[in-house]
């Protein structure tokens, strides 16, 4: 017989010795694929087995089957999405080897086999062909899901409870189908309507993802339902324009009226950037007339930068929603922020590119920043601006970097409406039930290019191909439903009709009339403080009673905590500072002062990398039992009726911590809130966080912050990093009084600061140059006179007022120590010394009156640390010559340098005292002098 040809095999066989050769034959063949014998073999063999085999030999094939249907299960809940149909363009596998039968040692006479099928939904026995139906409808149709890297149980097993039970197959009847048909014709003729009448403009078009829109519909819709009263979100510029006018409802005259080149004054989304990158605000009441608050976030092109920001103003929203919020006598965390919903819309290279995005999830389950989850959504148009996903990442999917956080990963094709609905819907009960991230991939394309003056086919010209042939989804669902008998083409026609006749009346009126303006009802919680600034004096002053009370709770260690020896020595020397009008350094002025404000009923927050003790062991915000680890914040026992104080030590993070608070500071102004770098060049890893939203966002979009900015500066021979918090880089973004840049000398100015941050009549960021050696310097202390009197300075006299002074140095920060330390030691009696506390804004009146007490001037000097091209230097010097016009302004400090500070401790010493020198001692002070390095030309 020819090995390669199957025997002829007869029905009914008769079993002799004379043909046990062909038996033995066809039994092998039964082994190698069953299903290529007639059914009388099979039953034939399997009889025969069962025969030849005992009864435990039995009873273990069958334990090692069912084993087997078990990993069969968990096979397609962990690999079932590579198979998924999610890419309407049809770039799908159809199977991978992983999933095949033969994998689990079945073959097809086993597919009417019953197995139990453990927690798979649906019945507790089923054939195995019916279990591989229910997990491919499930985990490979227009679905595909991600999982089973989750670590909880109870999670995993809740998803697939909601996902196999239905088949992750929604059941809509017919109105819910038309709402989104509805919503889909609304999201596409107004993209079409813009490209008519504008052509050319751009506006990101949403084309190729218009199921966004019914996506967030559905949210929106079913919020309500589930507690949720606020949603903010979040989003990039693609498609922002549809979301604003079909899901914000912002007027379709008023976008027509900004493409018209027109822009309504003193709207909510401010005037100062281009139409895709505004916010607004509105209400929408769903179909059973619950109401929900939507808020969008102003936005610059930093894709991903928004991400922390909202996170922040939810954050915040979700405090003032809390009951008891404001005054929590156990000061424990707010337990339900399921009430306020973070929507953050993202762009699939943006998403796996941008580093923010890992930091932003990496904050969704800490302590001082988690908010009860976000919902993050996708929108995929598989390609970056002309970059292709196998060069913008190393992972299969742009969303793999949700793992990190077990975040549940839904994948779905755009093109099927009815699954996407579905999957958000899910979303939204997960992230109320379990308050985690979850993560929804809207796997859809992009029409045009990445604008529409762009030409896609130059990088793409397959793609753009198939994209090219391609029906809009409001036309293949349409053709589903009118299919299906839901509704028919005249009804179709009709809802198509109404709404382009709506356009071209908006259209219309955006044509003949002004901009109008957008009416919004005023966050109470700004009432009062959008005011313009003001250089005029704070009362900021606290009683000695006061300062008494806070201090007794700053040094009172509560009855059998153990607290560290060290920490514990110094509270009584604190406490009688207090009481005897004795001095305090900078650590315990700044404790005095949040004490100061949680007593009048202002919260405070403080965040940063180890914040909680201080960088430089200088604040010990929490004490820790050195027993038990337990914490203790002295700030939160003060009184009963006081606000709270938190203070969290932040991730290794910085432009996801910034974004974070100012979304904070936004969103709550009657907060003191506070970011504070680890060391001040930390923050230039936060420096799109400040360039684009903080010193600009009035500008932009006429919304302000008060969040205060510490960055530890000052120059000690640590190296370049660790001295400099380019003080310049604040300073060159001055301008329209929209932040404060403060380098100060004493601890009385800071506490007075801080106090006025929150008693001015408006809010503006502050940019704090903070000390490091001026924390322990003996020098550098402020009796608690200075606390109970007075106010903030913005500039200091010469404490000696040397009246035959002919020279004046002007400085700011540390370095007045250094010169008052020098002068005092050579009894220099003819050079006055004058700190500049704040940099900007300068309040030129009062720089007027400096000279003034010193009629025998000639010539003013400059002094700094930094080098000349850092500092406040190139900033200070045309103020000053405007100031003191007759007069010739030098400069004192360091040379023109790339790096911030030299590495060399012996090399810092000889500078700083040649800046020192030169200030003080030269009889001629030459102009621009420079300290420049040896062998330098």
């Amino acid at each position: 017989m020819n090995e390669n040809k199957s025997p002829i095999v007869s029905n009914n066989p008769p079993v002799t010795s004379w043909n046990g050769d062909y038996i033995d034959q066809l039994y092998v063949q039964w082994k190698e694929q069953p299903s290529s014998l007639p059914e009388s073999w099979s039953m034939f063999f399997q009889g025969f087995e069962m025969a030849m085999c005992p009864r435990d030999c039995v009873a273990s094939n069958r334990a090692h089957k069912q084993s087997q249907v078990a990993s069969l299960i968990y096979a397609y809940r962990s690999q079932g999405h590579l198979i998924a149909k999610t890419d309407p363009l049809g770039n799908n596998l159809e199977s991978i080897p992983d999933l095949e039968i033969g994998e689990f040692g079945f073959s097809d006479s086993d597919l009417d086999e019953v197995f139990d099928t453990g927690h798979l939904g649906g019945p507790k026995r089923s054939p195995l062909k019916e279990i591989i139906r229910v997990l491919q409808e499930t985990y490979c149709s227009s679905i595909g899901v991600q999982y089973t890297h989750i670590q909880n149980r109870e999670i995993r097993r809740w998803l697939q409870a909601e996902m196999e039970t239905v088949r992750n197959r929604p059941s809509l009847n017919s109105e819910h189908k038309k709402d989104i048909l509805e919503t889909l014709i609304d999201a596409d003729l107004f993209e079409k309507f813009i490209q008519t009448k504008y052509p050319g403009q751009k506006r990101f078009s949403l084309e190729g993802a218009e199921t966004l829109i019914p996506l967030i519909h559905s949210l929106v819709e079913a919020a309500p339902e589930h507690n949720v009263a606020e949603m903010l979100i979040g989003m990039a510029h693609r498609g922002r324009l549809n979301v604003l006018a079909n899901i914000l409802d912002k007027s379709y005259s008023m976008i027509f009226t900004e493409f018209e080149g027109y822009l309504p004054e003193d709207t909510y989304g401010g005037d100062g950037d281009v139409k895709y990158h505004k916010g607004f605000s509105s209400e929408h009441v769903n179909r059973n007339g619950k109401p929900l608050h939507l808020s969008l976030t102003a936005n610059p092109s930093h894709l991903e930068a928004v991400d922390s920001v909202v996170l922040g103003k939810v954050r915040a929203k979700q405090r003032q929603l809390a009951k008891n919020s404001e005054k929590q006598p156990t000061h424990q965390d707010i337990v339900d922020r399921s009430r306020v919903l973070p929507l953050l819309i993202h762009g699939d290279a943006a998403f796996a590119g941008q580093g923010i995005v890992a930091e932003t999830l990496n904050l969704s389950q800490l302590k001082g920043y988690h908010v009860g989850g976000t919902l993050h959504i996708v929108v995929n148009n598989q390609i970056g601006f002309t970059t292709n996903p196998e060069d913008s990442r190393s992972t299969t999917y742009c969303t793999d970097v949700a793992k990190l956080v077990e975040a549940p990963i839904f994948h779905v094709n755009g093109d099927d409406p009815e699954a996407v609905v579905f999957v958000t819907e899910l979303a939204l009960r997960f992230r109320q039930k379990f308050a985690r991230d979850v993560v929804i991939d809207m796997v859809c394309y992009r029409r045009h290019g990445h604008n529409e003056g762009d030409e896609p086919a130059f990088t793409q010209p397959l793609m753009y191909k198939i994209i090219k042939r391609r029906p809009s989804v409001r036309q293949i669902y349409t053709d589903r439903l009118v299919k299906q008998g839901d509704l028919n083409l005249l009804e179709v026609k009709n809802i198509e009709k109404r709404f382009k006749e709506q356009l071209q009346k908006n259209f219309d009126e955006a044509k003949k009339s002004k901009p109008e303006k957008i009416s919004h009802a005023a966050d109470v919680r700004w009432r009062g403080l959008n005011n313009n600034y003001s250089y005029e004096p704070v009362d900021t002053k606290v009683s000695q009673k006061d300062l008494i009370r806070i201090a007794e709770s700053l040094t009172t260690v509560p009855d059998g905590f153990n607290l560290n020896i060290k920490i514990a020595r110094w509270q009584p020397q604190r406490m009688e500072a207090v009481r005897n009008n004795g001095s305090v350094d900078w650590g315990y002025a700044e404790s005095l002062a949040f004490g100061s404000l949680l007593i009048e009923g202002i919260p405070v927050r403080l965040s940063g990398q180890d914040s909680q003790r201080g960088t430089f062991s200088q604040r010990h915000a929490v004490w820790k039992d050195v027993e038990t680890m337990e914490e203790y914040k002295p700030l939160n026992h003060i009184d009963p009726d006081q606000a709270h104080f938190c203070v969290y030590n932040s991730p290794l993070s910085e432009a996801g911590v910034l974004g974070f608070d100012y979304g904070y500071s936004i969103a709550e102004p009657r907060m003191l809130i506070i970011w504070e770098a680890q060391f001040g060049d930390f923050a230039n890893g936060a420096q799109m966080i400040i360039d684009q939203f903080i010193t600009s966002s009035q500008s932009k979009w006429h919304r302000t912050s008060g969040l205060v900015m510490l960055l530890p500066h000052g120059y000690e021979g640590q190296g370049p990093e660790h001295s400099n918090g380019y003080l310049d880089r604040y300073l060159q973004a001055c301008a329209q009084e929209n932040i404060q840049v403060c380098n100060l000398t004493t601890p009385a100015q800071y506490f007075h600061l801080l106090r006025r941050q929150m008693h001015q009549p408006f809010r503006r960021p502050l940019i704090l140059m903070t000390p490091k050696s001026m924390l322990r310097l003996k020098a550098a202390v402020s009796p608690v006179s200075d606390l109970t009197d007075g106010h903030f300075h913005p500039y200091l006299d010469d404490p000696k007022q040397p009246k035959n002074a002919t020279r004046l140095i002007l400085c700011s920060g540390k370095l007045y120590y250094d010169l008052i330390e020098l002068r005092d030691k050579e009894q220099i009696k003819d050079v006055a010394i004058v700190r500049i506390e704040q940099l900007y804004p300068i309040n030129t009146p009062i720089m007027h009156e400096l000279a003034k007490p010193y009629k025998k001037i000639t010539e003013i000097v400059w002094a700094q640390e930094e080098p000349k091209n850092r500092g406040a230097w190139s900033f200070i010097r045309p103020w000053l010559q405007f100031v003191f016009p007759e007069m010739v302004i030098r400069y004192v400090g360091r040379g023109y340098a790339a790096s911030p500070a030299t590495g060399s401790l012996i090399r810092h010493r000889e500078e700083q005292q040649r800046i020192v020198e030169q200030a003080l001692r030269d009889e001629k002070v030459r102009n621009d002098i420079t300290i420049l390095p040896e062998g330098a030309v």
